[in-house]
């Protein structure tokens, strides 16, 4: 979504989003009408209409007018939009609440380990998580139902890694998140943290997890095994 897109949708647009999705927009294409609509927001038909199309251009709808109507469906990023306000009454209504993502581990390209050793990283880490990281990561592809839930890490609170630079270069800023990850078989690892650029759109559907152990030998993963990573605020 474009910042102007974005900035078009607020909570009114919100509400419309969540009313669509209650009447089967997150199943497939619902019809509706702009009265109907009206209606159920206690709005005129040009308010109503106003929010669709703000939806529409934000990248949070897809809709086709018809004479008596329109078909409208919720895409993946609606779907994740709504997912994240979820998320955020979760963690106003239910204590020490998590967000639970499944995948399975895979090899990355071997960037981890060198962006991780930099000294400008790595004091900020043994500051801020309280460990040094072994230099590399855990690399989880996520399925497709974590890839929408993934969004609601957004409503957490991060622990901040500032941008620096050498005489080569900037680096650029990070976030990390407290991270438990659980094997198929039941063995827990709660010392871990998921790390990404601050600000990226991109590889949402994976997962870079770093912790002060070789997570493939301490919790004896390959390739393809099933991991459930729950992430959240550690008490």
């Amino acid at each position: 979504m474009s910042v102007s897109a974005a900035a078009a949708v607020g909570h009114d647009e919100l509400a419309v989003l969540k009313l669509l999705a209650l009447e089967g927009g997150l199943e497939g294409d619902v019809k509706i009408s702009c009265s109907h609509l009206a209606d159920r927001l206690d709005a005129s038909n040009q308010t109503a209409s106003r929010r669709l199309q703000r939806l529409e251009s934000g990248g949070l709808l897809e809709r086709d007018t018809v004479s008596d109507g329109q078909w409208v469906a919720i895409t993946d990023e609606g779907e994740r939009t709504l997912h994240a306000e979820y998320e955020d009454y979760r963690r106003i209504f239910e204590a020490n609440s998590e967000i639970e993502l499944d995948g399975t581990v895979t090899s990355g390209m071997g960037e981890g380990r060198h962006y991780i050793s930099l000294s400008g990283y790595k004091r900020q880490f043994e500051d801020r998580l309280g460990y040094e990281p072994f230099p590399g990561t855990l690399n989880v592809d996520l399925r497709d139902d974590s890839v929408r839930r993934r969004s609601a890490i957004g409503a957490l609170e991060p622990v901040p890694i500032d941008g620096w630079e050498d005489d080569d270069r900037t680096y650029g800023p990070a976030v990390c998140y407290p991270a438990t990850i659980e094997t198929a078989d039941g063995e827990r690892y709660e010392d871990a943290h998921i790390i990404a650029p601050e600000r990226t759109h991109h590889d949402e559907d994976q997962l870079e997890i770093i912790a002060p152990e070789k997570l493939r030998e301490a919790l004896a993963l390959e390739d393809d095994d099933h991991v459930v990573v729950y992430v959240g605020d550690r008490q």
